[in-house]
Order: C-alpha cells, then sequence, then structure tokens
C-alpha cells in the first residue's frame, strides 16, 4: 500500500500509524500516545448473574494482584469488558481497581500492548483476533516479540462491509462482481484512486473485505483497481462522507450509523459471508498471565459472566445505553440497538430484516469459546495474502497463543454448565457463502483452491 493517496482521508496518529505489513515487520508504527482512561468506577452491582457463582475476594482462589489495565475501541463488541465494569463483576472476583481504557485505534492497542502497565500502557485488551500473533512473531513497534495469550473470544458475527450510495444502481451486496463495472465507470470518469477501508491490515475486517472482493474475481492486492487502506473505526463514517473511500468494513455501530444518517448502505453482514464468524477476542500479555494466574481467571470470569448478560434479550437495551455514553462511545444509543437485537436496515432499499439470527453473539452457541480452529484460519488467511511467512508453523503457534484451557477453567469455577464448554478445539470444516470450505486438519488443501492470493 505503498504511495497511497490519502488526500481525502481524515487524518489522524491512530491511521497515520497503520501501513502495509511486512514480514515479522509492524504494519505500523504509531507514535500516538493513548487517550485518557474512560471512567473506571464501577456504577452498578450484577444482578441476576446468569449462572452461579461466587466471589473469590478473601479465598484460596484470591487474586495476586487486585488492578489490571485493560484496553478497548469504539465498537460493540467491546460491550463485554465495559459492561463487567459497569456492573461490577471484576470487583466481584476481587479484581477491585481494573481500569478500562479507550484506545484511539488498533495500532494504539497493539503500541500498549508492548509497553505494558509498567511503561504506562495496558494488560489486555479488546482486540482483533489475529493481532496476538502478529505481537507474538515480532510485528510490533519495536519489531520484538511481544508473546501473548488469546483467552476468549468475545464474539461472534455483528460486523459489516458498508459501500457508497451511488453503487446501488450496480445492486453491490453479497456478490461483489457488481463492482467491477462500478470501478469502470469510476475509471471513465477519470476517477483513479478507488479505496476500501479496514480497521487494521491482517486483522478480521480487512480479511472480510479482501475474502468478499475475492470472490467477486476482484484482486484486493492490485492498487490499479483498487487500495486497500486502515483507518479507525470512529472514522469510517466521516471518511465516507467526505467521499474519501467507496467502501469500509467495520464492527458496529459504524455501519449502523452510516445507514441512519443516509452517507451509504450496507452491502452484506460479515454473517452471511461466513455464518456465527469468530470476531474479536480478549487476550492479555504472557508475561502478565504466568505471573498472575489467579487474576487472570478472576479478569476472565468476570468478562464471561458479562458476555452472558449481553445476550439476554432483557438486557439488551441498557448495555446499549451503558456503551453508548460519552465515556465509552460517545455515540446515540439508536446507532447501536437495532441491530445489537438483530434488526437490520440495509439501507439500499431491501426489506429490512427483524431478529436476524445473524446478530452479533456474545455467549450463544459457544460465541465465547476460542476455538483453535478459527485461529488456524485466521493465520491461514493472513498467509494467503502474504501478512505472515508462508512457512509459519500454524499449529504450533495457535497452540502457544491460544489458551482454551484457562477459559475452561475460569467458565468451570463460574459454574457454566458442562454442556456449555465444548469438548473439542475445532469447530470443524467451515463453509462460506461461495461454498469455499475450510477444514483446520487440512489448511494447505484451503490455501491451494483459492484462486486470487499472494501466495
Amino acid at each position: 500500500m505503498s504511495n497511497l493517496s490519502r488526500r481525502k482521508f481524515i487524518i489522524t496518529a491512530g491511521a497515520a500509524a497503520a501501513g502495509s505489513i511486512v514480514v515479522h515487520g509492524c504494519t505500523s508504527s504509531s507514535n500516538s500516545t493513548q487517550t485518557p482512561a474512560a471512567n473506571t468506577t464501577p456504577t452498578a452491582a450484577a444482578s441476576g448473574s446468569p449462572v452461579p457463582t461466587a466471589s473469590v475476594a478473601g479465598t484460596a482462589d484470591s487474586p495476586e494482584v487486585t488492578t489490571a489495565k485493560l484496553g478497548f475501541i469504539a465498537l460493540t463488541d467491546s460491550a463485554p469488558l465495559i459492561i463487567a465494569q459497569e456492573k461490577g463483576l471484576f470487583a466481584k472476583y476481587g479484581m477491585t481497581d481494573v481500569k478500562v481504557e479507550k484506545q484511539a485505534s488498533w495500532p494504539v492497542t497493539r503500541d500498549n500492548l508492548e509497553l505494558g502497565s509498567a511503561g504506562n500502557g495496558i494488560d489486555g485488551a479488546h482486540i482483533l483476533s489475529p493481532m496476538p500473533y502478529f505481537m507474538s512473531l515480532g510485528q510490533t513497534k519495536n519489531k520484538q516479540p511481544v508473546p501473548m495469550y488469546l483467552l476468549a473470544r468475545l464474539n461472534t458475527n455483528g460486523q459489516a462491509i458498508s459501500i457508497a450510495n451511488s453503487y446501488k444502481e450496480f445492486k453491490v451486496g453479497l456478490d461483489s462482481k457488481g463492482l467491477k463495472d462500478a470501478f469502470a465507470k469510476l475509471k471513465a470518469s477519470g476517477k483513479n484512486d478507488i479505496k476500501a477501508a479496514i480497521t487494521f491490515p491482517g486483522g478480521t475486517h480487512d480479511l472480510w473485505m479482501r475474502y468478499w472482493l475475492a470472490s467477486g474475481g476482484i484482486d484486493p492486492t492490485n492498487q490499479q483497481v483498487i487500495s486497500v487502506v486502515p483507518i479507525p473505526p470512529p472514522q469510517m463514517v466521516a471518511n465516507m462522507k467526505t467521499g474519501g473511500m467507496e467502501a469500509f468494513c467495520v464492527g458496529e455501530p459504524w455501519n449502523a450509523q452510516l445507514v441512519n444518517q443516509g452517507a451509504g448502505y450496507t452491502a452484506l453482514l460479515t454473517g452471511e459471508l461466513w455464518r456465527d464468524h469468530p470476531e474479536k477476542a480478549f487476550a492479555m500479555r504472557k508475561d502478565w498471565v504466568d505471573k498472575n494466574p489467579k487474576a487472570t481467571k478472576a479478569i476472565l470470569m468476570a468478562i464471561q459472566e458479562a458476555q452472558q448478560w449481553c445476550d439476554k434479550p432483557e438486557n439488551k437495551e441498557e448495555m446499549c445505553k451503558l456503551v453508548s455514553d460519552e465515556k465509552w462511545f460517545k455515540v446515540p444509543a439508536k446507532d447501536i440497538i437495532e441491530r445489537a437485537k438483530g434488526n437490520i436496515d440495509y439501507g439500499d432499499g431491501r426489506p429490512p430484516v427483524t431478529n436476524s439470527p445473524l446478530l452479533m453473539k456474545f455467549w450463544a452457541d459457544n460465541a465465547s469459546y476460542p476455538y483453535k480452529s478459527h485461529d488456524m484460519w485466521f493465520l491461514t488467511e493472513n498467509i494467503r495474502w502474504g501478512n505472515i511467512p508462508a512457512d509459519t508453523k500454524v499449529k504450533e503457534l495457535v497452540d502457544q497463543v491460544n489458551r482454551e484451557d484457562i477459559w475452561k477453567e475460569a467458565a468451570k469455577t463460574l459454574g457454566v454448565p458442562a454442556a456449555q464448554i465444548p469438548t473439542s478445539s475445532s469447530r470443524g470444516v467451515e463453509t462460506f457463502f461461495d461454498g469455499v470450505k475450510f477444514d483446520p486438519d487440512k489448511p494447505e488443501d484451503y490455501l491451494k483452491s483459492l484462486a486470487i492470493k499472494k501466495v
């Protein structure tokens, strides 16, 4: 993505920090400073716990420390961290001094994890699922490995690809083939700087965007056709309004806000690409977890309980009201609530969908469980686009970073029914909307089957 024109983009330190990915090198090297912490004082005690629980404070399971600094980006899938704070769940399990701090961008999140709280950074974060792997491989600001543990998946589904209103005439939706004619028309009019925005190179949104484009025969690595560029999630809508991009992939509430403001429409939900796909994760620095295993377990229990709370239909309104607050998202609750309930207005004349099964899930259908098979896909797909070396020992790396064992231990202590605790590290063969299948036991077959790829 060198020499990309960003004349029409709103540039921030977070956006400027992100660049193109290189093997074992960080894709962006932000020097941005961390934004001020959001309110870190719990405002209410948890009520109606979803499973039997008991405080671990003052017992043999009391955490080694009571404080931790956790980061989040203003996206609906960060809700479990915010709810765990707002509802006093961290404190309930002995972590009385947890701080949940807003991060300006994913590069800033990465840089603050590299610093750790000892360096005025953070210990863990709501994060794009591939990022703990990038950091463990040495794709950091200082180009040195920062070993990470992926401790939970925070959600499945809940993202979308949205595009400019001008593409309505080409009926661009789940099928991206119509973009070919649209791009040809744009170039004929003299516009050669065609961009699609994602949030972080190699992250989940980048992978959804590239998969979608490639499925329609559009090579996302060919900058003569389209440039895939990173900008922070909160700036997506503003950039679409200025005409600086043709499409973006991001989590909610930004797709809904775009539609609500009449500035574009949702082409597809990412759950339409891959039903119940894995999305964000909760990860922490390996050294912090190894030093504080009881504190880690306590944090994870709080997040798991929050995930269950967030998934209850009767809690959706309150969840959206809480996260919309100025200290968290600073977004109108109306931009969050409908899609959180599974009510989708695509914004292009298609009939609105109610109670979609593709809504963001925090706990249902094992949404919280960090399947290793899903991380196998994330790494294989990043090999596809040249973001990590082709000779990466994928299974070995997943076994090092993915700590599903800690998730299970926390869930059992929390009292989660055995039926809700997966017994396998794999969810099995996954099938995408275009019929392509991914067998986690045969990732090389998946790569070979793909017509458009960088490797």
